[in-house]
C-alpha cells in the first residue's frame, strides 16, 4: 500500500512557542532561527514561531523566521483581542504562508475566575476575533483553551461559530493534561459527528503531558478523525510538557496498520533536531526517553544482545538509522580546513554568516589541539550561541583546589566593556568560580540546577555543563550551557551564559504584566 493511500496528518510544531515556556528553555533570536531551520529540514508543516505580543524579542524572532523559512507555514500566537491579533499579523505577514493562531478559554472555570465573562460574551468575542484575523490573512487557527473541561454543547456552538466566521483550523487543546485516551477519542469523535462544517477545516489537537498521556491522547485523536497534531521536540513545554513530536511521528510510521496515517516528516532528521534543541537549551532528555534517549536503541541484557546480533527485528521495531542515529564518524581533526569545517556545519543544520564560521573555526582549531577525536556533538557545542546582547564576558578563570586546601577561584569578567576581577572561596572549585562571578555581577540569582555530562565518554572529552539560575525578583528559571575540556571553565562559562540570557529576558519583558504573559493554550 503506497503512502498516498493513507491519511495525511499535519505536524504543527510549537517548540519555539509552547516549548520555550518550559522552565530554563528561553532562547534568543539566533537560537530560535537555527532551530527553525532545523524544523524546516525535519519537514514540519507548521512552525509556531512565538507569541509576538509578549516582547520585542519574541516579535523580532517571529518576524525573522517568517522572512527566512519558506518550507512551512509560520504561525504567531495571539489572544482573542485586536491588539494581539494585529501584532501577530505584523510579524507573520512576511511568511510565504502566514498563520494567525488566536485562542480563548471556553471552560466554565476559566470563564468565571480568569476571564469573568458569560458564555454569550465569550462566543461573541471568539467569533468577532476570528473575523478580525480573517481580514488580514486567509489561514486562521482558533484554539478553545481548556477544551476538555468545557461543556460539550457549548464547545460545539463555539466551534461552529468560528468555522462560520472563517477559521481554517480549529484546535482542541487538552490544556492541563486532564483527558484519558479513550475519553479523548470519544471527545474528538463527537466533535467530528456533531459540528456543522467540521469536514471543511483542519481539526487539530494539542495535548499536554501532566498525566503522561500527551502522546497517547494525540494518537487517539488521530484515530477519531483529527488531521493535525500540535507537539514539541523532546516533548518540552509548560509543566510536564507537550506530546512529543518524535513519539507521535514514529508511532504513525511504525504502526501504519493501526493508524492508516502518514506525516511529511523526514524521520532521519529527528535525532538531529532533538540534539540541537538540547544543545540550545541545555535541557537533556532522560536516557530511557523513547526514540531520542541515549538508551533507546541500547541492548544490555545478554538474551537481547544475542537476539539482535542474529536478527535485529527480534528486539528492534525500527532501526536507529530511521531516526537519524547513524554512528558518528570521525571526519574532522586538527588538519581539517575551513571548507571542510563549513560543509560539516551545513550538514548539521547550521547556516552561519562568514564571520560566525570564522569564529567557530578558531574555536574548532583550539579544541583540536587539546582533543584528538572531534565528533558532531563537539561541533554542536562549538557553535552554540551566547546571547547577542552580551552584558558579561568571561575572560579568565583560575582555581586552586585539592584535598589539603580550600578551593579558591580568581575570575576576570568584562561587564559592559569594562574589565573587572574578583576572587572567592567555595565548597568546591565550581562553587568558588561561580561565587567569584557573583561578587562581580551582584545579580542575586540563585543556582537551582547544575548538570555535567561528557561529550563522548572518554577522559579527554569535553564536559558539557548546564547551569539553571533563578531570578531573585521574578522567579524566572533560565538555563545556560557551555562545553570545555576543563569542567570548571565550562561551568563558569555556562553560568555567565545564563546571566546573559537572564539579562536580555528581563530587558525584553520589562513592563509586561503577568496577564500579558499568560499563554497556556
Amino acid at each position: 500500500m503506497g503512502d498516498n493511500q493513507f491519511k495525511k496528518i499535519k505536524i504543527f510544531d510549537t517548540t519555539l512557542r509552547d516549548g520555550e515556556q518550559s522552565p530554563g528553555a528561553s532562547m534568543n533570536i539566533e537560537e530560535k532561527l537555527n532551530l527553525a531551520r532545523q524544523l524546516s529540514r525535519l519537514g514540519v508543516d507548521v512552525i509556531e514561531a512565538g507569541f509576538p505580543i509578549a516582547s520585542e524579542g519574541d516579535f523580532e524572532a517571529v518576524k525573522t523566521i517568517a522572512m527566512e523559512i519558506k518550507g512551512a507555514e509560520i504561525a504567531g500566537l495571539a489572544r482573542a483581542n485586536e491588539k494581539d491579533i494585529y501584532r501577530a499579523y505584523s510579524a507573520v505577514k512576511y511568511a510565504a504562508r502566514p498563520v494567525i493562531h488566536t485562542f480563548i478559554a471556553t471552560s466554565d472555570v476559566h470563564l468565571k475566575y480568569k476571564l469573568k465573562m458569560t458564555r454569550n460574551e465569550l462566543y461573541e468575542r471568539a467569533v468577532n476575533m476570528v473575523k478580525y484575523a480573517k481580514s488580514f490573512t486567509e489561514n486562521i487557527e482558533f484554539s478553545a483553551e481548556d477544551a476538555t473541561r468545557t461543556d460539550m454543547n457549548f464547545l460545539y456552538e463555539v466551534v461552529e461559530g468560528v468555522i462560520a466566521a472563517g477559521a481554517t483550523t480549529v484546535n482542541i487543546p487538552d490544556t492541563v493534561g486532564f483527558a484519558t485516551p479513550f475519553e479523548f477519542f470519544n471527545f474528538i469523535k463527537n466533535i467530528r459527528e456533531r459540528v456543522e462544517g467540521i469536514d471543511n477545516i483542519i481539526l487539530s489537537v494539542h495535548c499536554h503531558n501532566d498525566l503522561g498521556l500527551g502522546t497517547a491522547n494525540s494518537l487517539s485523536a488521530i484515530l477519531a478523525g483529527a488531521n493535525q497534531v500540535e507537539c514539541t521536540i523532546n516533548g518540552i513545554g509548560e509543566r510536564a510538557g507537550n506530546a512529543a513530536l518524535e513519539e507521535i511521528v514514529m508511532a504513525l510510521d511504525v504502526r501504519k496498520d493501526i493508524y492508516n496515517a502518514v506525516t511529511g516528516i523526514n524521520t532521519t532528521e529527528i535525532y538531529r533536531s532533538s540534539q540541537l534543541l538540547t544543545h540550545i537549551t541545555g535541557i537533556s532528555v532522560q536516557p530511557n526517553k523513547a526514540i531520542v534517549g541515549k538508551n533507546a536503541f541500547a541492548h544490555e541484557a545478554g538474551i537481547h544482545q544475542d537476539g539482535v546480533l542474529k536478527e535485529k527485528t527480534t528486539y528492534e521495531i525500527m532501526t536507529p538509522e530511521r531516526v537519524g542515529r547513524q554512528p558518528n564518524e570521525l571526519v574532522l581533526g586538527k588538519h581539517s580546513g575551513k571548507h571542510a569545517f563549513k560543509e560539516k556545519l551545513v550538514s548539521l543544520g547550521y547556516l552561519l554568516k562568514d564571520e560566525e564560521v570564522e569564529a567557530a573555526f578558531v574555536k574548532f582549531k583550539a579544541l583540536a589541539d587539546r582533543k584528538k577525536d572531534i565528533y558532531d556533538e563537539d561541533i554542536d557545542s562549538l557553535v552554540a550561541k551566547s546571547h547577542p546582547l552580551e552584558k558579561y564576558e568571561l575572560k579568565y578563570v583560575n582555581v586552586v583546589c585539592g584535598d589539603t586546601v580550600s578551593p579558591l577561584s580568581m575570575v576576570k569578567l568584562m561587564v559592559d566593556g569594562e574589565l573587572k576581577h574578583n576572587s572567592s572561596c567555595g565548597n568546591g572549585p565550581v562553587d568558588a568560580a561561580i561565587n567569584a562571578i557573583e561578587k562581580i555581577v551582584n545579580s542575586r540569582a540563585k543556582v537551582v540546577a547544575y548538570e555535567v555530562k561528557s561529550i563522548r565518554g572518554t577522559t579527554e572529552a569535553q564536559g558539557d555543563v548546564s547551569v539553571t539560575i533563578e531570578d531573585a525578583d521574578k522567579r524566572i528559571g533560565i538555563t545556560g550551557r557551555s562545553a570545555h575540556t576543563d569542567i570548571v571553565v565550562a561551568s563558569a562559562k555556562a553560568y555567565v551564559n545564563a546571566l546573559n540570557k537572564l539579562y536580555v529576558h528581563n530587558k525584553n519583558t520589562a513592563g509586561k504584566s503577568a496577564c500579558e504573559m499568560e499563554i497556556n493554550a
